[in-house]
C-alpha cells in the first residue's frame, strides 16, 4: 500500500463581511421572519387586515407546526 500526501499550495483566507454591509440584511431578515410571525399567528382578531378566515386557513398547518393554538 502506498502513502500518499499533499504539499499545500498556500494558506487559505476567509474573507470578512463589514459590519456595514451586514447590518442591512440582518435587519432585512428579522423584518421579514416578524411579518412571516405575524400571518401565522394571525387568527382574525384586533390585528387582521383581512376579513374572515382567508389568513388563518392559508396558513393553519403553519400554525400547528409552531405550536400556536387554532382550535
Amino acid at each position: 500500500m502506498s502513502v500518499t500526501s499533499v504539499a499545500p499550495v498556500g494558506e487559505i483566507s476567509i474573507p470578512t463581511i463589514p459590519v456595514g454591509k451586514l447590518a442591512p440584511w440582518a435587519l432585512f431578515s428579522f423584518l421579514l421572519a416578524a411579518i412571516v410571525v405575524f400571518f401565522v399567528s394571525a387568527d382574525g382578531g384586533a390585528l387582521s387586515f383581512a376579513g374572515g378566515l382567508a389568513v388563518h386557513e392559508w396558513v393553519h398547518d403553519g400554525r400547528h407546526l409552531l405550536g400556536f393554538p387554532c382550535h
